[in-house]
């Protein structure tokens, strides 16, 4: 008999919330929807899904408006975790013991999801626990890897090509009301960049430039937040910073920018 190769990585924290990835679960939607619609095997992966199986079933029930056969396999390296998810398991959603390794029987999968996973990791881990994902990743593929707040009211993300080596982009995604300055979003950068957050770093300068962007947008705070928001990335983008998407995608407390923002020289 062959024994069980071991999960790679260590069980979290485990902490979870009804609709706490809400924001990248409709970032998802967005940006993956072709990918989805176009595919043979529509398969997607919640990573370190909790103590909870809510994230996996509101990400199978967000995705099914795009894709009405997606599959989603939450996997958890906690089998108490994953025994107590079992209830909720059905043909759309089922629930698997491991980690980076991602087991899901040969199957590529076309989106990972792994949030609130690498926080607890040392920054020197985060590239082969990538590398490790996008190994695994159908050749179409996309990983999602990033942080948020407990009530998914902040979060950021970097998103991944399948064997890549380094992210695509980065990005910020905030209720926009109460926000004081972006760089008070620093403390939940992803773990690759939430130690660079110091002067001469390029993640430093970028959130030093967008304060700048908001504080000069001040007056559009009298027709909202969010106005002052997309012209807080319209101030960036004219600053001479690539910026993707638009104000469709502003307007939700959004800004995504292409990682060679934030790559070092």
């Amino acid at each position: 008999m062959t024994r069980a190769s071991r999960p790679v990585g260590t069980i979290t924290r485990g902490t979870t919330h009804p609709n706490r990835l809400r924001r990248v679960d409709r970032w998802i939607a967005h940006a993956a929807g072709a990918r989805l619609r176009g595919a043979a095997d529509p398969l997607v992966v919640d990573l370190g899904y909790g103590a909870a199986a809510w994230t996996p079933r509101d990400l199978r029930d967000r995705l099914r408006s795009i894709r009405p056969d997606v599959t989603v396999v939450g996997i958890e390296i906690d089998p108490v975790r994953v025994s107590a998810a079992m209830e909720y398991a059905d043909d759309s959603l089922t629930f698997r013991r491991g980690g980076f390794e991602l087991p899901v029987d040969g199957r590529q999968p076309l989106i990972v999801r792994a949030f609130n996973v690498l926080r607890q990791y040392d920054e020197s881990d985060v590239a082969q626990a990538w590398a490790t994902m996008t190994a695994r990743l159908h050749p179409d593929g996309l990983l999602v890897e990033g942080t948020c707040d407990e009530l998914g009211r902040h979060a950021w993300w970097v998103t991944l090509a399948a064997g890549a080596s380094e992210p695509l982009s980065l990005t910020l995604s905030t209720r926009l009301a109460g926000l004081g300055r972006p760089s008070d979003l620093a403390e939940r950068l992803p773990k690759a960049l939430i130690h660079r957050n110091v002067p001469g770093e390029p993640v430093h300068e970028f959130l030093q430039r967008l304060d700048r962007c908001w504080a000069t947008a001040a007056p559009h705070a009298d027709f909202g937040a969010r106005q002052r928001w997309i012209a807080t990335v319209s101030a960036l983008r004219d600053s001479g910073v690539e910026v993707n998407d638009g104000p469709g995608r502003w307007r939700l407390g959004e800004l995504t920018v292409p990682w060679s923002v934030l790559a070092r020289s």
